[in-house]
This record gives structure tokens, sequence and C-alpha cells, in this order.
């Protein structure tokens, strides 16, 4: 039994709309050995090393159900339980996930399955599959263990104890987790920004963070000052609050001398400590003011000593100016007896089902450590004592949970006085959460009647003894922290538009994003060229995966989202956002075929229909391509809006006429159309002509691309002035698209220059390169990559096949593990079985060369057709190009500045419009974005 593979899904993909990992796992000869076959003993220890099973339903979704499954007949194969065995281990560590789904892979791999299961965090989930694994592997018998699958020395229970532990130092905090909990119950998005409790809520400029429980709206004087215990105690006694009287000390001597001014019994704490760490409290003698000096510097260079205030623990919780949780902390401890030992009494303790290692669970787990063994000493009593029946030994000093403490809540106990007391303490220090410990012999009376004192203002306070008390009623104390960030009515979401499709893509999310900003809008886009924050390039690769899509709605400068989503990242990690508003799927073609098991274009589109499926107010979908159209039943978005360039289309007439929403092309008597129909309004947008991309129109994939363009601007609420200005200023220039229809008219001859790379794309461009006007020959420079099945090449060869009257056959940069000329070969051969003569191709495989020999055979009038890979060089190589050794009018400009240079500026010259003059050169504004 072996993982082949494992693939960590952040967001929405073909297994789930939630994140999950999926294994694909190699059962080997245990395919032969279901659960039932493998016997009692087999399943009897699972339960027993997991005893949480018990509560799983499986498909008869009641407890129990997984162990009936794993009894009945057969039973279950050994994919399925491990699914089982990592969501219940992800449980233990306190993950809440539930999802898992096997099945076999296909029926020519006999006992490989793939293994789907949710997980919270990915570091967490990965580890809980290994464990799972080994798990499994330790209860088999010998002779079916994988070899090498157990550490030497392997013991199951230190490793779910190390692995519990391990999941804490990488899982929200429980103040944290509780405020993601109160944020998703309120539909407010949130991105975790570290491995610790480094969290945002919302997206863009929208976004509010947190850490743990302090907010960005908390003042950093405020912190600094709860960290200071002796400033903290002045400013509150200032205020007439009741506080203990202290000193601060740095020796053992001074801690003496301040004992004996202080009176009576005393406090030692650490002067910036926290958690209780460090603190002895109710001490008199020398011995034992030394002793608790010695412990509170080993985590302060200062130590605090104050007066002694006898009474119970309180926590009280302070948020946006109002009490809102009080509870009753009492230290950890045992209950004797008479019969059993205190060691006997704290096993007995830790079988509580609430009590866990570290923050696990409700409670934490005593421990008979070195701070035990002195308070057990103080009674005189050590971990071998039996204490008489009811005689309570404490086991620590404070009464903080993560020590063993348990909590109870008196919220609704607490006297007025008392409450406002908290309130007035943190407002004096300047927080907007923060908790009070105050002593008191009872929170039900007032301090002013009875005593008491505040021994601490704490910033970040923690959430668990609140939300999960001990004893007593939760209280929501994440609730009031997010409404104070964000207010009824206050926005937390940018809306966000995604794009999938075979090709057409980033042109439509370049068209879209434009629109957005012609609409007044600060737009983030990734494209398969990079992310676009506000039209200035900030991170230069393809970017069409999940890591993109985060980058943008972590950019606090962002309003509007525009994600070019690709089967690549689909495939490889899911979308990288939960929903979006719009999704649309422009086409599904051959392409990518044979790759990553997708080998059917009914396999292509099942991933590519992910991005409607988390749409939520529109599905923008093609309705002239069958594969799109049956998306329509997958969608639960409140609207589908159809696109169509047939203006008979049956199915789209219908929708329109039932109040539906479409974008269709229609003719007229000057040219087409684009019109947008909705709720029975028809509405002429505009006429493709006067869209520069179309080439007036003539580009029919751009007018498709500038159709989806639009209806996604509509649906996303933009207005129609917007959208028309922003179609009218966008074109397909190699400053605003590269390596999308870019044009060239400079030279003698028209160059085209387009990053087509499958039959699809290529066959566009080739039909287009049929409607340009050219008074000579047409001449094509073609490739197909190299990881692409052969008859995909082929297919390359047919699309531009007795279109052109020269063809030039190269490889691309990378072979993707193809010989040097073997892809050329492959188009070259294809073409003279499709009836282009010999001397009409020419097979040159270095992109460069070949670019250079069809700029050299160009003749005035000839229009040349460049599918380039490298698309700045082959640009450059494109505008530079002197068939006689002189740099024309136009080269001189690609020479100042570089292109890489001033792409961005120009874009966001054009876009504004600005006319401005660099090196004696003045650059007009375009019409373009």
């Amino acid at each position: 039994m072996r993982v082949l593979n494992r693939s960590v899904y952040v967001g929405p993909s073909l297994y789930a709309h939630f994140p999950v990992i999926r294994l694909e796992l190699d059962l080997g000869a245990l395919e032969a050995w279901p659960t039932a076959k493998l016997g009692p003993a087999f399943i009897d220890a699972l339960v027993a090393a997991l005893p949480g099973l018990a509560e799983h339903g499986c498909s008869y979704r009641e407890p129990g159900g997984f162990i009936r499954r794993m009894r009945e007949g057969e039973g279950t194969w050994l994919g399925h339980v491990l699914e089982h065995v990592a969501i219940e281990l992800q449980n233990a560590a306190g993950e809440d996930v539930t999802f898992g789904k096997t099945r076999s892979v296909s029926e020519a791999r006999p006992g490989v399955y793939s293994v789907v299961y949710e997980y919270e965090q990915k570091e967490i989930g990965i580890a809980a599959g290994e464990l799972a694994l080994r798990l499994l592997n330790s209860l088999l018998p010998e002779s079916l263990r994988t070899p090498g699958s157990l550490p030497e020395g392997w013991d199951w229970e230190g490793a779910r104890d190390d692995f519990i532990r391990y999941a804490q130092r990488r899982a929200l905090g429980p103040s944290t987790a509780s405020l993601v909990r109160a944020a998703e119950e309120r539909n407010i998005p949130w991105l975790r920004l570290n491995q610790q409790s480094l969290v945002q809520f919302g997206h863009g400029k929208y976004q509010q963070r947190i850490q743990a429980t302090v907010t960005g709206k908390t003042p950093h004087i405020a912190v600094e000052l709860a960290s200071d215990k002796e400033e903290t105690n002045k400013i509150l006694g200032s205020l007439g609050l009741p506080v203990p009287r202290q000193e601060l000390v740095s020796s053992q001597t001074d801690a003496l001398k301040a004992a004996r001014k202080l009176g009576g019994s005393v406090v030692l704490k650490p002067y910036n400590g926290n958690h209780g760490r460090g603190i002895t409290i109710d001490i008199r003698g020398d011995d034992e003011i030394r002793e608790a000096f010695n412990a509170a510097r080993e985590h302060s260079r200062s130590v605090i000593v104050e007066t002694f205030q006898p009474g119970d623990d309180h926590r009280l919780l302070v948020i946006n100016g109002e009490l809102v949780a009080a509870t009753k902390r009492t230290p950890g401890h045992v209950v004797g007896d008479g019969t059993h030992t205190i060691a006997e009494l704290v096993e007995i303790v830790n079988q509580d089902p609430r009590r866990g290692v570290g923050h696990e669970k409700v409670l934490t787990r005593l421990e008979l450590d070195a701070q035990a063994n002195l308070m057990m000493e103080r009674v005189g009593r050590h971990a071998d004592s039996v204490p008489e029946a009811g005689e309570i030994v404490y086991l620590r000093s404070t009464a903080n949970l993560s020590t063993g403490g348990t909590a109870t809540d008196v919220t609704d106990i607490i006297h007025p006085d008392n409450r406002d007391m908290a309130v007035r303490a943190v407002r004096a220090i300047g927080l907007d959460v923060g908790g009070v410990d105050f002593i008191t012999p009872n929170i039900a009376e007032s301090y002013k009647a009875i005593g008491g004192a505040i021994c601490e203002v704490n910033a970040a306070p923690g959430f668990r003894m609140h939300v999960a008390p001990s004893e007593g009623t939760p209280r929501d104390a994440a609730g009031p922290v997010i409404e104070m960030l964000f207010p009824p009515g206050t926005p937390a979401r940018v809306p966000i538009a995604a794009i999938t499709g075979t090709n057409g893509k980033t042109t439509t999310a370049r068209m879209l994003a434009h629109i957005t900003k012609m609409a007044g809008y600060t737009p983030g886009l990734t494209t398969t060229d990079g992310v676009y924050i506000d039209g200035q390039r900030t991170v230069e690769g393809d970017m069409t995966g999940p890591v993109s899509a985060r980058m943008v709605l972590s950019d606090p400068q962002v309003d509007m989202a525009v994600l070019e989503t690709a089967r690549g990242g689909l495939l490889r990690a899911g979308m990288g956002v939960r929903h979006v508003d719009v999704g649309a799927v422009l086409n599904v073609a051959s392409d990518h075929l044979g790759l990553k098991g997708i080998d059917t274009l009914e396999q292509l589109a099942e991933i590519k229909r992910v991005v409607v499926e988390v749409a939520r107010e529109c599905a923008v979908l093609n309705a002239d391509d069958p594969n799109v159209l049956r998306m329509s039943g997958y969608t639960d978005a409140k609207t589908i809006c159809y696109v169509t360039m047939n203006p008979s289309h049956s199915l789209v007439r219908e929708h329109i006429r039932a109040g539906g929403r479409a974008c269709a092309l229609e003719a007229g008597v000057n040219g087409h159309m684009i019109t947008l129909y909705d709720k029975g309004s028809h509405i002429p947008l505009m006429w493709t002509h006067l869209v520069p991309a179309t080439l007036e129109g003539r580009a029919l994939h751009n007018v498709q691309n500038a159709m989806f363009a639009a209806a996604m601007a509509y649906s996303l609420g933009i207005k129609l002035d917007a959208i028309r200005q922003g179609l009218r200023t966008f074109d397909t220039t190699f400053f605003q698209a590269p390596g999308r229809m870019n044009v060239f008219s400079e030279h003698p001859f028209k160059v085209l220059m387009d990053y087509g790379h499958n039959a699809h794309a290529v066959g566009m461009m080739a039909d287009l390169a049929q409607r340009l006007d050219a008074t000579g020959r047409r001449i094509v420079v073609l490739a197909g990559p190299g990881d692409r099945r052969d008859e995909d090449l082929h297919a390359i060869a047919r699309a531009v096949a007795g279109k052109f009257d020269h063809y030039i056959a190269r490889r691309d940069d990378a072979l993707r593990g193809r010989d040097g000329d073997e892809v050329p070969r492959i188009i070259a051969d294809a073409l003279r079985g499709l009836g282009v003569s010999e001397d009409a191709i020419s097979i040159i495989p270095d992109e460069q060369q070949a670019v250079e020999a069809a700029l050299r055979m160009g003749r005035p009038g000839d229009l040349i057709l460049v599918f380039a890979d490298a698309l700045t060089r082959s640009w450059k190589q494109i505008t530079k190009f002197t068939p006689d050794g002189e740099m024309p009018r136009a080269a001189a400009k690609a020479e100042l500045p570089p292109l890489e240079a001033t792409m961005d500026e120009r874009a966001v010259a054009a876009m504004g419009g600005v006319v401005r003059e660099e090196r004696g050169l003045v650059f007009e504004r375009e019409e373009s974005d």
C-alpha cells in the first residue's frame, strides 16, 4: 500500500468546492484484503486506536455506519478506511472536517484508488494522511505490511500525541478560530496570512486584520501599556480603580525588602509575562520568596512583588466598550476520594474526553511537573499521597486554562459595579479588546463593598474560556469583534469575476479589467503573463492559479477582481476563491488533452465547469458551444447569461422571451451590433467596427471576446456608458495585449503576431488572415507545444492548410520531451498530407531563425502571420527588422526605450489619455487601455 501521487486543492476543484487533499493510492496485494477478510482483530484494533471512528456515519448517515461498513459482507477496502482515518485524526487534533470520497481510479488500474478528504490546514491535512497510512500498516499482519512503512521503534500513542502537538502549532488558536467562525457566519471571507494567527478578514480595500485577538484598530501604545504591568497598575490606581500595591524589583534581596514593605502574603510575577507563567501567589517566607523570584526571572528580567488579594480569579472580557463575558477560573486540581493517590487522580481527571493536549480540547490535561510538585509540597503532599475524600489539592497557583485550569461562566451574575469597573479599566489602557484579571471573593457583589483587585489588563485576551467554558453558558466573544470591524451594512467583499475557456480568456480578462477601470474601479487582474494592480504589472509570469488570486484579494488597493482561471491551475490546486460573483466559460476546444488524465472534451469541460459551479450572481456561458451550453444545469447562480453570435439561436430566443439575460450579435445596416437583453429589455450596446480590438469587425474571435467582456461587466453592475467607453479604448497593441493579435504595419508588408498554440486558436487567426486585406502573398510561421499529442499537431496543420502561400514550421524553445526538430517535422509532414506542395514548406526549428526567414521573405503587400512563443523577443525582432541594414522609423521608436520598460507606462498613459514627451519622442494617446 503506497501513495503514488498527492494533490492539495486550496479551493473549488473537480472533487469539492472547499479544500481537499487527493491521494492516488495503490493497494497492491491489499486489494485482495478488504476489512472483513482482515478480520475483527484489525477492525477492533483500529477502533481502539481511534474511538472517534464510531461517530462516522459513512453511507449509512448515522453514528456507527462506518464500522458497520467494515464488518458487513466483504467489508470495505483500505483506501476507504484511509479516508476515514485521515479525517478522524484531524478531528482528534481539533479540526472540524467531515467530507471524504474514495473511488477506484479506473478498471484499467485495479487496486488504485482516488482517496479524497477534507482539510482545514494544509500541513495538518498532509500529516494526517501520512499518519493514517502508518497506523493502518501497523495494524496489518506483518506479511501484508508495506516494507519500510514504519520507522524503527514507532509507537502509535506517541505518534498520535506528536501529531496533535504538530497540528496545534500550525492550527489557528482557539481565539483566532472563533473569530474565523464568526466571520464565516456573517459571510465575511478570510485569508490566513502566516503560519501563526495573522488573519485578513474581507477582500481588497475592505480588509481588516487581526492577530489572535489584537485587531488592526488596536492602538499600539495600548498594547505596550498592557504589557507593562507596573505602568498599568499606576494608571488604574490614579483613576481610583481597585489595584494591589506593588514594587518592581530585579534581585532577590530587593524582592525580600519589597515583601516586608508590603506586608502580609504577596504575589511574585514576571514584569511582562503571560499565560500565568512564572507567577507564584500567597507566599510569606523568605525561602518561598527567593524560589518564586527565581521562577519569575525565567520569564522576565524584572519581577513584580505585589500584595496578595484573597478571592477567586475572574476574567472579564471587554470589547468595543462593553463587557461581553465574565468567567471564574479555577486552578488545575484534583479532589481526593480517600482511595486513589494524587498521581492516580490526575490520570482519572485526564480521562475526561473534554481534556486534551494543549488547546486541542475545551480543557487541557493536568501534568505532574515541577510546579505541581511545589504546590503539593506546600500542603505536605506528593504524587503518591492519598488525599482524604473531598480534599482539594491544587497543582497550579494560577487558573489559566492552558495549564489545566477550569472555567465557569458568571456573566449573568456579575455585579454592575464590577462590570463598570472592567469597562473603565480597559478604556483607561486604550484597548478595543481587553481582558481584565479581577480577584474578588464574590463577583456577584460590588468590589466597593467586599473588596477586590485588578491584577492585570490583558491585550489579546484568550476567548477559549468564554466560548467553551467548563461549566455554564458559552458566550459569543468573537461576534462583537467582527461586528466592531464590520458594522452592519459595511462591505467586506470586492466583486470577483472569473474567466475560463480554451481560447480568448486572457484577452477577455484584459478587456473586462479595462472596462472596470474606465468605470472608476481599481481592478486586480490575473493573467497568463502576470498580476496587474490598477493596470500596473506587479508580478511577472503565468499567474492564473490560486496563488495569484490570493495576491489580488490581499491587495489593499483593489476593489474589483478579474481572475483568468486556467485548466492547469484548476487541475493542480483548484480555484483560489470559494465563490465568485460572475463566472464565465468562453469555449471548450481540444488542447492539453492526454495530460493529467484529461483525454476528452467532456472531461475538459467538467474541469472548466467549476468556474460557473461557484458563481453566485451570474454564470456567463457560450451558447454556441454545446459543451459550454450544458453547464447551465450545474450552476446555482441567480442569473444565467448566454452569449451567442447566432441571432437565430432557438434556445437563447426562448431564454430572452422568458425575461432571461443574453448578449447577442445582431446584423444591421451599419454592420453588426453587440446587443444585451435583460428582463425583457433590448439594449443595443455598440457596433463591432467601433471596437478597436476587432480590427473593424474582422477579428470575429475578438468580437466574441468583447461580447463576453460586456456581458460580464453588465452582470457586475457596471453602467452601459462605462462598458462602451472601455470597449472603445481597448485595442490589441503589444503594449495592451502582448501576444494577442498584435499587428505591425510599418514595414512594406503587414505582420500579425499571436500566441495561438492549439488548433482552435490557430484556426481563428488563419481565418482572420483571410479576411484582412493583402495584395501579395500570405506567409505563416507556426508550431505546437512539444507536450501535445501528435494528433493535436496534425490538427494545427489542418487549421492552416490551403490558406497560405508559404508555411514555416518551427518548434518552441522548451522541447517538452520532444527531439529538436520533431515538432516541425510532424507539422510539415501533416501539411504535405493535406496537399500543401513541398516547395511551399520550410522547416526552420529555431524560433528566431524562423521569424527572421519569414520577415526576409516579405514583400510589399504581403501578410505574415507569426505564431510566437517568446513574445517579447519575437515582437522586438519584428519591430526592429531591417531588410537592407537601415533601421526604419518604427524600429527606431522600438529602440527608445526598450519594450519591457515601456509596456506598463504606455498602457497607463493610454488609459489616462496622457500625452508625454520622452527622449525627444512624443507618445500620443492610443485607442487602448
